[in-house]
């Protein structure tokens, strides 16, 4: 009954149009309507607020002593992606699919750190939005490769995409709420690809767990960008991967922008830095066009928690980076670690510096690696750089990337079965 629930709730919300439309709403009265669901699920947004709390105090008083952002340690967050309609599909549709997730990881990675290439845009409206600051939230997807879950067939070395699953099919005892989560794959950031009916594009929890395998969920043809994969082909204007952006915004306990879309009344999304906004904008309005609810400010349309078109939402601001780094500081010890090809003991073998930097760094190795591979890619997944070392004796090896552009981009060194992963900044 649960799931004809949802279904219907879903269906009548919005008619089919081209507008964008998310499913949270609707998916969060199915987890709080659930006694057991909706107990685990204010414990841990109270866990959230303390720790909100702090972080925000934090922020002010090092905002106040002039102290600017410290750099942490990137956050490696392990991703699973499932494809549960893929049941015939044939090895050249699978290694598609495969590549398909990575794509959609790679705009990802560029969402949440502020490098996809259009977020140059805010420059040149920065000034109508007085106190409004661009957040990167300083975190890597990967897609998993060890550990994989028991029964799935898959095996180290393996990346974590699955087809024809019973993830979210009724018939498994593991999943829960309308089987929108499997406790098979908790650990993982889960994201689920498959069709969806009655016009909505995705849903996500309002604070997701991956204790309890909590998935994001997406529409075939609103995933990743490109020409896509058959039976999963990005359909504009909804084409270049941002409704991801904007439910896995859920996932981490962000509200749209416009609160409950029903007037400049006491609703609102809670941060500071998110002009209060009464009503969604759909489509592509100019930026700075829309009237927000106090007089002389504007609608936040490029906002990925907006609903705008895929090619007009373009960034996270300041405050929602604050509020997914203290659910992130909530939940990251529930995402396994051991999963990803980096172990967590093998994150300290070598250091770059310096960082930020010109082009040209260092890698300072804490022992000899006689042999070793350097790879740099850049945020869209692009190699530019690949190196193999061999009969090594140096701590230290030079890497010039030359003429390459700015931005931000990954260094993996490979050695003996390990792989290690850095964040390097290019300016």
């Amino acid at each position: 009954m649960k799931i004809k629930l949802l279904i219907v709730a879903l269906i009548s919300q919005v008619a089919i149009s081209q507008h964008r439309s998310c499913g949270m709403k609707e998916y969060m009265q199915q987890i709080m309507s659930d006694p057991q669901a909706r107990e685990q699920y204010l414990k841990q947004q109270e866990l959230f607020k303390a720790e909100y709390q702090r972080v925000m105090a934090e922020y002010k008083a090092n905002k106040a002593a002039g102290i600017k952002r410290t750099t942490n340690a990137t956050l490696r967050i392990p991703v699973a992606v499932h494809y549960p309609s893929a049941t015939t599909a044939t090895a050249a549709v699978k290694t598609c699919l495969r590549n398909f997730a990575q794509n959609q990881i790679n705009i990802l990675n560029a969402d949440y750190n502020a490098t996809n290439a259009d977020i140059s845009n805010w420059a040149g409206v920065s000034d109508l939005y007085p106190g409004t600051q661009v957040g990167d939230l300083d975190v890597e997807f990967v897609l998993a490769t060890q550990n994989h879950p028991a029964g799935t067939g898959l095996v180290n070395g393996e990346v974590a995409v699955t087809f024809g699953t019973d993830f979210l099919n009724a018939g498994n005892v593991n999943c829960t709420n309308g089987c929108n989560d499997d406790t098979t794959w908790a650990g993982y950031m889960n994201f689920v690809v498959k069709n969806i009916t009655g016009g909505i594009l995705g849903f996500s929890p309002l604070g997701g767990s991956p204790n309890g395998g909590h998935a994001v969920v997406m529409d075939n043809n609103a995933f990743a960008s490109g020409a896509g994969c058959t039976g999963y082909v990005p359909g504009a204007p909804y084409n270049l991967g941002r409704t991801v952006t904007h439910e896995l915004g859920h996932f981490f306990n962000l509200d749209h922008t416009f609160a409950n879309d029903n007037g400049c009344g006491s609703d609102d999304d809670g941060i500071a830095d998110t002009p209060k906004t009464g009503y969604a904008t759909y489509d592509c309005p100019a930026d700075g066009s829309v009237a927000g609810c106090v007089p002389g400010e504007f609608a936040l349309t490029m906002n990925y928690m907006d609903y705008v078109n895929d090619a007009c939402m373009y960034m996270f601001t300041e405050g929602q980076r604050l509020v997914m780094l203290s659910y992130l500081n909530v939940i990251k010890t529930q995402y396994n670690s051991n999963t990803l090809s980096t172990p967590e003991v093998a994150k300290s073998r070598f250091s770059v510096y310096p960082n930020p930097n010109k082009g040209s760094f260092s890698i300072q190795f804490e022992e000899v690696l006689s042999d070793f591979s350097v790879q740099v890619v850049d945020q869209s997944g692009r190699v530019v750089l690949e190196n193999d070392y061999a009969a090594n004796n140096n701590m230290v090896q030079t890497i010039d990337l030359n003429t390459t552009a700015t931005g931000v981009y990954f260094v993996t060194v490979k050695s003996d079965n390990s792989v290690t992963t850095k964040k390097v900044i290019v300016q």
